[in-house]
């Protein structure tokens, strides 16, 4: 097994309508844009995103761009910041995480700005970060794990060509305390 640091993965590759790159530093006002624009949103989940229920800056943006783009480095985690390719503009972002190497095996989360939701751009990029995980990474599984509740992730699921495996009762829970399901979709070679 090729060591995960000595893996050749691409900083950036493109679909018909977008670029996903790795987040870098100075793309923290893009990616905290986007965030406030999407905040009430992203806070329907916080037991699948619990970053969102802290208060939203460009400092803490820029953060999360640097470490981001260190946890690629290192193969911690393969985030992509998703760009619309006509515009330039951010329309979301993507990730792998939770990779276990020794498999491989991944879990892609994602989140898309408001103003670019229902366009299958999240579809889109989900889709060919498959491509990338099962040519590239010579991945043997990957998972989605979405809220019950979040009927457009659990359609961008069914459209990228995951299968529903199981829902998991009670296995989240949201800062208000109440206990949230999980959908565990996966696709596998």
């Amino acid at each position: 097994m090729t060591p995960p640091l000595l893996r050749t993965i691409p900083e950036q590759f493109e679909t018909k309508r977008l670029l996903l790159r790795v987040p870098q530093a100075g793309d923290g006002a893009i990616v905290y844009e986007a965030v406030v624009e999407s905040l009430a949103s992203l806070r329907r989940f916080p037991a699948s995103l619990p970053w969102v229920m802290t208060e939203p800056s460009v400092d803490t943006s820029e953060a999360y761009c640097r470490l981001a783009a260190s946890s690629f480095i290192v193969r911690k985690d393969l985030p992509f910041l998703l760009l619309d390719k006509a515009t330039g503009a951010l329309v979301g972002c993507a990730s792998f995480h939770r990779i276990d190497w020794s498999v491989p095996s991944m879990e892609i989360g994602y989140w898309c700005r408001d103003s670019r939701c229902g366009q299958g751009y999240i579809t889109e990029a989900v889709s060919a970060m498959v491509r990338l995980a099962f040519d590239k990474l010579k991945a043997e599984r990957i998972q989605i794990l979405t809220d019950e509740e979040n009927i457009a992730s659990c359609r961008v699921c069914e459209r990228a060509g995951f299968t529903l495996e199981g829902t998991l009762r009670h296995e989240r829970k949201a800062p208000d305390g109440t206990l949230r399901n999980t959908r565990v979709y996966a696709c596998t070679t």
